[in-house]
């Protein structure tokens, strides 16, 4: 009889402590969850700049290559508003071989690529966002 009191016993011990253990996983869980609309809206724009940038990476230089023959490595300067926006800047390296002075490359969110692209002062690409 009093194993089986020892073994009731245990088994609510058990189950106090499992009810705490789960609840104490709830409330961290819960609060791993609500972060707030600011953090969230931080972290939007930051993810969106970063494939703004991406997008920009990749079909700038290989839209100045194409025109230019030349392949651009390092950005001379960068323009943006971090959110609709992004315009990339080179200097020719080989300008004094016949190459191009200086480039620049636009890309926007809203049309979802080159918006625009003047090299030397002379516009190849210039596509208009919609309104």
């Amino acid at each position: 009889m009093s194993e089986e009191k020892t073994s009731e016993t245990s088994k609510l011990a058990f189950a106090i402590i499992a009810v705490f253990v789960i609840g104490f996983a709830m409330v961290g869980l819960s609060k791993m969850d609500t972060a707030t609309s600011e953090q969230k809206e931080g972290a939007a724009q930051v993810t969106g700049y970063a494939a703004l940038h991406t997008l920009a990476s990749q079909k700038c230089p290989a839209a100045i290559k194409e025109a230019t023959k030349e392949q651009v490595y390092f950005t001379s300067e960068t323009e943006s508003d971090k959110e609709s926006y992004l315009t990339l800047k080179w200097v020719g390296e080989n300008a004094g071989k016949g190459g191009f002075k200086t480039a620049s490359c636009t890309v926007r969110t809203i049309v979802g690529g080159i918006t625009e692209l003047i090299i030397d002062g002379k516009v190849l690409i210039s596509k208009k966002p919609m309104p």
